[in-house]
C-alpha cells in the first residue's frame, strides 16, 4: 500500500472527511486530495498529517521504509530540525532557506568526484547575518481564485526581509488569497513583488483587471 493510500486510509479510520483534514492542518482541500492520489507532501506536513490522523510517521511509510530513510525525514529530524524551524519568524525562516538554498548549490557544483573529498573546505567560524530592510506587507490581495477588488485604502502591515541582491528590486509584499494555484502557491503565501514596465517569458505577474 502506498503512502498516498495509507493517508486515504488513516484519515476514514479517523472519520475525518478531506475538507476536515485541510482544516486541521492548515491546507485546501485540494491538497489533500493531491496526498491521496500522486502528490507527496513535505516532511513537515506529513508529521502534521500523522499527528492530525492518531499515527506514527512510520506507519503511512510502512511500505516504504528504504525510500523513507532516503529521501524523508526521521522521526529524529522532525523533532531537531522541523520543529525549531516551525518556531522561526519569516525571517527567521528566510534566512535558514538561504543557507539551505546556497548549500545545496555548493554542493552541485562540487560534482561527485569532489564531493569525496568535500571535508577539505573550510566553514566560516562566524555567524553570517544579512541587514534587513522593511516593506509595506498587503494581506491576502493577489487572488488565486475568482478574482479580488483591489482597495486603496487597505490595511498594511510591515514586513522584514533579508537585504541581498536577489530582493534589490523588491518593493513590497503581498499575500496569497485562494488556492487555484497550488502547488506553486498556496493561500496564505507571501510574494515578494518586483514592480515593472514589461513581464518577461516564464515571469508571474499580478495584474489589476477592471479594478479586480
Amino acid at each position: 500500500m502506498s503512502l498516498h493510500d495509507r493517508i486515504k486510509e488513516a484519515r476514514k479510520n479517523k472519520g475525518l472527511t478531506q475538507e476536515q483534514l485541510g482544516n486541521l492542518i492548515g491546507v485546501a482541500k485540494t491538497t489533500i486530495t493531491g496526498y491521496e492520489k500522486n502528490r507527496e507532501p513535505s516532511a513537515a506536513k506529513l508529521g502534521e498529517i500523522a499527528d492530525a490522523l492518531g499515527v506514527d510517521v512510520n506507519f503511512l511509510y510502512q511500505d516504504e521504509v528504504k525510500e523513507f530513510h532516503k529521501n524523508r525525514a526521521t522521526v529524529e529530524e522532525l523533532e531537531k530540525l522541523v520543529k525549531p524551524y516551525r518556531l522561526l519568524d519569516s525571517h527567521g525562516q528566510e534566512l535558514v532557506d538561504m543557507v539551505l538554498i546556497k548549500e545545496t548549490e555548493r554542493m552541485k557544483s562540487l560534482g561527485k568526484e569532489a564531493l569525496k573529498d568535500s571535508y577539505i573546505f573550510e566553514l566560516p567560524t562566524e555567524n553570517i547575518i544579512h541587514p534587513t530592510r522593511t516593506l509595506n506587507y498587503y494581506q491576502r490581495l493577489a487572488s488565486a481564485g475568482t478574482g479580488q477588488i483591489v482597495f486603496d485604502d487597505v490595511p498594511v502591515d510591515l514586513i522584514e526581509i533579508p537585504d541581498v541582491p536577489e530582493y534589490e528590486r523588491v518593493k513590497y509584499a503581498i499575500g496569497v488569497n485562494g488556492d487555484s494555484m497550488e502547488p506553486l502557491y498556496y493561500d496564505g503565501d507571501i510574494l515578494l513583488v518586483e514592480p515593472m514596465q514589461d513581464v518577461r517569458v516564464n515571469d508571474i505577474g499580478i495584474f489589476i483587471v477592471d479594478g479586480e
